[in-house]
């Protein structure tokens, strides 16, 4: 799969691992460029390799005999053939820094890739090149660079709580991924016997991959946590089945459901 973007010098590729060997015909796949490996671990969980190349097909062949975590690769290269080692050097440390900011993907890379010195200007249109890497990535199925926080340009987002028994104290807002628990959320230490088997499950894994870190006599989130529901988050936080739509609740004590379908009703009334 190849993207382009109007008024945009750069071209990506989306490959899977099987069809590498297939783009020897691709002769701007030997250009300079920058890629990115995407796979699994053995508990599902998801995997990057970011790198740069002076010929990015080569490389990728390299790849297939070095690394066998990766089923996908997304390449960037540049059409008129401008980037250079210094400029996907920049790049390539830029990329690094954003996704273990983001902090989705466990990185593969055994180092932090040094940042190449590059001039003003040519800083300012990797910067351009870099927002839509970031964009094009995500579009293509990968979520990568995306923080876990949304910010609503439209809607103002509203912070959410969970104060319950054995120390739960926690904060939150909905995305469209689901539900986040902000860094630093407290659950409780213990759980109910009634809990769901499958609750508690995915609650012990969070705390084998210190998602959950005991401290004192609480469970502290290491960081922001994006959960499938709110209902899944609010069952985490306290330890027992819960409603997420009625146990999340604003600082005026409103709801989450009561919000949702509020802002529904906004919505309703500004599209008449």
């Amino acid at each position: 799969m190849t993207c382009e973007l109007s008024n945009w010098t750069g071209k990506a590729y989306k490959i899977p691992r099987i069809k590498i060997k297939d783009c020897s015909d691709r002769e701007d796949l030997k250009n300079t460029g920058i890629y990115l490996l995407f796979g699994r671990d053995n508990e599902n969980n998801d995997q990057v390799y970011i790198g740069e190349a002076e010929s990015v097909l080569k490389r990728l062949n390299q790849h297939l005999t070095q690394k066998d975590f990766w089923y996908e690769a997304i390449v960037f290269i540049n059409k008129d053939e401008n980037l250079n080692k210094a400029h996907i050097k920049y790049l390539e440390n830029r990329l690094h820094n954003i996704a273990t900011s983001a902090n989705r993907y466990k990185i593969e890379n055994f180092v932090t890739p040094t940042q190449s010195s590059i001039s003003e200007s040519d800083r300012a249109e990797m910067e351009e090149y870099l927002e839509n890497v970031k964009m094009l990535v995500s579009t293509l199925g990968h979520k990568l660079f995306d923080e876990k926080r949304e910010l609503k340009p439209v809607i103002k987002q509203e912070t959410f709580y969970i104060k319950g028994v054995r120390g739960a104290d926690a904060q939150g807002e909905p995305t469209s991924e689901g539900f986040v628990v902000f860094k630093g959320s407290k659950a409780s230490v213990d759980t109910v016997n009634s809990i769901s088997p499958s609750f508690l499950n995915f609650r012990n894994s969070l705390i084998n991959k210190g998602i959950l870190n005991k401290i004192g006599d609480v469970y502290v989130f290491s960081d922001d946590y994006i959960f499938s529901s709110p209902s899944t988050a609010a069952v985490i936080v306290m330890g027992r089945n819960a409603n997420g739509l009625v146990e999340w609740k604003m600082i005026s004590g409103k709801t989450l459901k009561e919000y949702e379908a509020s802002t529904q009703e906004t919505l309703l009334i500004e599209n008449l």
